[in-house]
């Protein structure tokens, strides 16, 4: 299965690869003051008694557009950041996380190329969301999220201390999305933080990254093609029915497009407990982060308007 994947997505992404080699400049940052790991994976993201706000509410920010190194594990790990334009230190911001695909970078997802920047969502959110795109680190099969003894978790772990302690984050809207490893990495963080993140969606994505966990519920997407040959569709539906069960929601066996229809089918799963929605899409297509639907783009579109649905309880006080 490695070796597959590693085939697949440097020959459909080698392009892609090669032109942003040497494009990521490494800005070193230190962690601001308070930053801190520790609590992170006890957060309850979705509770009514959560302040919701962050130690950076308030605070002039030293963080800005750029990127930034960190020390995690005994390893400098980057990441890219993208602040509102119009950032406010008193207004409670959402925090994304776009993660990239296996030989891709963090400025493949910053600043668009195969896909808009991060997947879309950027432009839909209009300067209502920080955004984040980490680094992977370089593996055996290409740059991804292999997530070895979980230090990619840990990395994550860091990023949200990090970025909290020094800007103003809801800490109940907090989201992670990617492709292919990059989706296999947000599932790693569905099942691990399920606590911390309000929501994921994984594009063509495979359980790549591990699931330690993966018991509790998360508002959880997912779209995948019929035709991967790549990651199987087979696999995600696995995904998905995982948290079909772990949300309380309605089995269900959804229908999916012909192929060669050019199209995408949409179901969401009923029944599912408060705050953890299901929705599922599979389109006729292999893989790939940007599936059309008789010309028109349509992913992004759906992925805002389902983390979009969950109201804020941050107040700053």
């Amino acid at each position: 299965m490695t070796k597959l994947i590693g085939s697949g997505l440097r020959t459909t992404l080698s392009g892609v690869a090669a032109a942003a080699t040497g494009v990521l400049m490494i800005v070193a940052a230190a962690l601001p003051a308070g930053a801190t790991t520790t609590p992170i994976n006890a957060r309850q993201a979705d509770t009514a008694s959560l302040t919701a706000t962050t130690a950076g509410c308030g605070k002039t920010p030293t963080l800005k557009n750029g990127t930034y190194s960190v020390q995690v594990s005994g390893k400098n790990r980057t990441y890219i950041l993208k602040v509102p334009d119009n950032y406010n230190n008193k207004t409670p911001y959402k925090l994304i996380f776009g993660l990239h695909w296996l030989g891709g970078n963090a400025t493949d997802v910053a600043n668009g190329g195969t896909v808009d920047p991060y997947y879309g969502l950027q432009k839909l959110a209009n300067n209502t969301a920080i955004f984040v795109a980490p680094q992977g680190l370089s593996e055996s099969m290409g740059t991804g999220w292999a997530n070895t003894g979980g230090q990619d978790i840990t990395f994550i772990d860091t990023l949200i201390s990090t970025i909290e302690a020094d800007l103003c984050v809801d800490t109940t809207q907090l989201y992670s999305l990617g492709f292919s490893f990059g989706g296999g990495m947000s599932y790693a963080l569905a099942c691990a933080r399920a606590k911390v993140f309000r929501a994921v969606a994984i594009y063509s994505g495979g359980v790549i990254s591990g699931c330690s966990g993966g018991t509790e519920p998360i508002a959880y997407l997912e779209a995948h093609g019929i035709s991967d040959n790549v990651l199987q569709i087979s696999g995600a539906r696995s995904m998905r029915d995982r948290f079909v069960k772990n949300n309380g929601c309605t089995a269900a066996s959804p229908p999916e497009p012909r192929q060669g229809s050019n199209t995408h089918n949409s179901f969401a799963y009923s029944g599912c407990s408060a705050g953890h929605p299901v929705e599922w899409y599979a389109f006729d297509g292999g893989h790939t982060p940007t599936p059309p639907d008789n010309g028109r783009t349509w992913l992004p579109q759906v992925t805002w308007k389902f983390f979009s649905q969950f109201a804020s309880k941050a107040v700053v006080r």
